[in-house]
Formats: C-alpha cells, structure tokens, sequence
C-alpha cells in the first residue's frame, strides 16, 4: 500500500504560497478580526509558519471501565467498548463539533487501535451534539504532532481494515465532516435531523480530504458536480435517493435500527467478513495517490483570488459560532 502518510510528510509549500498566504492573513486579521473566532477559517491563521498545517492536539489512549478516551485537552473522542466485538465511538467538540487537528490525531491513533484488536468487527460512529454531527474543519487548538494531520492515511487504513465501519448521522455534516462520513464503510442517517454539505466551492476553496473521489462513484458524477459546484445543503432524503448515504431512518427508529443491524453483523464470523469486505475494495475504495494530489490542490487555494475575498466574509458572518449563520451554511454561502 502507498505510504501515504510518508507522502503527506514531504509535500512543503513554496515560498510564493506562504507569502500569499501571510497576505490573506494580514489582510483578514486586519479588516475582520478573524482570528479572535474559534471557526473553520481560524485555519487561515494557523499557517503563519507552515500553510499545510490544520492545527490539533494529539491524543494517547487511555483505558477505563470498558471505555477509551483520546487522551488530550480537548477529549474529542469517547470509544465504548462495553459491547465484544462492537466499539462506539462518540465525536464530541463543542461547541459546533468541528473536526481539528485534536480529533483528526485521536483519529489516527483509533485507527491504530482497531487495526490490532483481533475481536473487532464493527466500530460506529456519532455526535454528541443533535444539532452537528461534524460542522466541517476547526482550528481552534495547536497543531497536529504530525504537521498535516494525517487524515487520508488513516481513512484509507480504517477503510481496509477488516473492521466494518458505520457513521451514524444526526445533524449538520459538512465539509471535512460529511468526508468524515463518506470514508466510512456505511452511512445511516435521521431522516429529519440529518444535513448534508461541501460548501467548500462556496468559499473560493475546493473538497480536499476525498469528497472530490469518493462521491462521483456514490451519487455519479452529475449529481457529484451539483453537490460540489452548488455548495447548498441537502436533506437526508434527497441524500438518501442520491447514494450520498445508505439509509435515512426515521429518528425515533434509528438507534434501534443500528443497533439491530450490528448485532447482526456480530453475529457473523469475523473472517467471511474481512473476506468479504477484502473483495468488496478491490473495486471501491479511491487511490490514495489521486487524494494525495486533490489535498494539496486544496492547500493552494488559499491563496486564490475567491479565497481571499470570501474568508474574511464568512469570519465576519460567524463561521464556526453557533447561530443561524452555521445552522443555515448552504443558503447563507449563496449570499456572501
């Protein structure tokens, strides 16, 4: 397998890309007072000193009654192992439940985890917040111990491993946190809470952690542009006709109906399922070489001419608080 990591370790930004980037940053600071906000585009600032950097604080693992947390400042991650063979992961970033540095490294060690557990069969994920699954990208704390947080590395591992992997969706999920979703192996999501997004078109930038690649094979690539060109929201209806997600459930029947579907799969014999699953990727999964070039593609567009009149914008509009700006992104992006 492509060491994608290792790949992401060596890409450096040029000398023009820094000073373009130090301009939006100075200009933005300037006009906007950006930086004072806990949101996604705090990004911006954070790469004073090296553009692919997010920002994020790592995370060991600690053991206690059944349960692991990410060890770190901000406890991001809250893994339930009470139930053999099933660990439920609980996302868990307040205020909006973005996904930074901090959880993209608890991420990563997770991934780890799971690929060593021999019992393991199947790992959930959810929010702890009803209104977000996962806002988008947050830049709120320090920097990854990684630089780039390892994102692609870790989703392409956890996607083959033997371990089944299922987001269930309540809430906004945009941006970095709807490719959250989409590199899980099986998206459930509540028929009446759940809203999905790539807003990033929106914002002069474009998806880099894999919603470009693992899209078009879901939705087909017409459906792939609307989503993608049109940066609005969509419901768990329309994602559900689409193929963005496996399910939309009624929310009242929706925890039932996963825990009814993984017991199932509990049930099963773990190698048919590493199998099987084996087989299923052999024509499924993106070439991590292609996410490699799309996320540094992204990196560059910060310094496009869009990016720069448009992120000062949304910091000045509330990018990243909890609000109407936040809850409504998809129509408040077609109106900056």
């Amino acid at each position: 397998m492509t060491n994608v990591l290792a790949a992401s370790a060596r890409a450096s930004p040029s000398r023009q890309e820094q000073d373009n980037l130090s301009a939006v940053i100075k200009t933005a600071a300037n006009r906007h007072r950006c930086h004072r906000s806990p949101g996604f585009f705090r990004l911006i600032f954070s790469m004073r000193s090296n553009p692919y950097n997010f920002a994020g604080a790592a995370g060991h693992i600690v053991q206690a009654k059944g349960e692991t947390r990410m060890s770190n400042a901000k406890q991001t991650l809250l893994v339930d192992k009470s139930t053999p063979g099933h660990w439920r992961v609980t996302l868990d970033n307040p205020p909006i439940n973005v996904i930074d540095d901090s959880m993209y490294d608890a991420f990563y060690d997770l991934v780890g985890e799971i690929e060593v557990d021999a019992a393991l069969k199947v790992v959930t994920f959810e929010s702890a917040n009803p209104d977000f699954f996962i806002a988008h990208y947050g830049t709120a704390g320090p920097r990854s111990r990684f630089g780039a947080p390892p994102w692609i590395d870790a989703a392409t591992r956890l996607a083959r491993s033997g371990v089944l992997s299922i987001a269930v969706i309540r809430g906004r999920v945009r941006g970095g946190g709807s490719e959250f979703t989409l590199a899980c192996d099986i998206r459930f999501a509540s028929r009446e809470k759940a809203i999905f997004g790539q807003p990033e078109v929106g914002t002069g930038l474009i998806p880099g952690g894999g919603a470009l690649e693992r899209l078009p094979p879901l939705v087909g690539r017409s459906r792939a542009l609307e989503i993608v060109m049109g940066a609005n929201d969509f419901d768990a209806d329309i994602a559900e006709r689409y193929g963005w997600i496996n399910r939309a459930v009624p929310d009242a029947e929706l925890d039932a109906f996963v825990a009814d579907f993984v017991h199932r799969v509990l049930s099963f014999d773990r190698q048919a399922l590493q199998a099987a699953k084996s087989i299923v990727n052999q024509a499924g999964l993106p070439d991590p070489v292609a996410l490699m070039a799309t996320q540094d593609i992204f990196f560059q567009t910060f310094a496009w001419d869009g990016a720069k009149e448009r992120l000062p914008k949304l910091c000045e509009r509330g990018i990243g608080q909890p609000g109407d700006f936040e809850l409504n992104l998809g129509r408040h992006i077609g109106n900056l």
